[in-house]
């Protein structure tokens, strides 16, 4: 005859993973981690971010940013205003034209955020 098996409920949660606490993000995080990755989420923004960190100035002005990826100022001015918000470049205006900078650590904190 087969004997059922039987087990204790406090002992089958121990034997359960331990749930994980220190390296879980917060709310407010999670949403600023999310801004940065969307941003990047497109490969036309991804390659604005990638010629501005190239420049030898370490700058751009938004009208040499138009060419190298085959879209219209405001399309790029559209792409560029994203990664402003995502803290990952900064905005100059100089005159009719605006300069975007790369952030120093806005990418390096986000990466960190999951190697913690």
């Amino acid at each position: 005859m087969i004997q059922p098996i039987t087990t204790d409920a406090a002992s089958s949660q121990a034997t359960c993973c331990t749930p994980a606490t220190d390296a879980v993000i917060d709310d407010a995080t999670a949403q600023n981690l999310a801004k940065v990755f969307k941003a990047l989420g497109d490969p036309t923004r991804v390659k604005l971010l990638s010629l501005i960190t190239a420049s030898a100035d370490g700058e751009m002005c938004v009208c040499d940013l138009t060419e190298p990826v085959g879209l219209s100022q405001p399309t790029v001015s559209h792409h560029m205003k994203l990664l402003v918000e995502a803290g990952l470049v900064t905005r100059e205006q100089r005159g009719r034209w605006a300069y975007y900078q790369p952030t120093t650590g806005t990418l390096t904190s986000a990466a960190s955020a999951f190697t913690a």
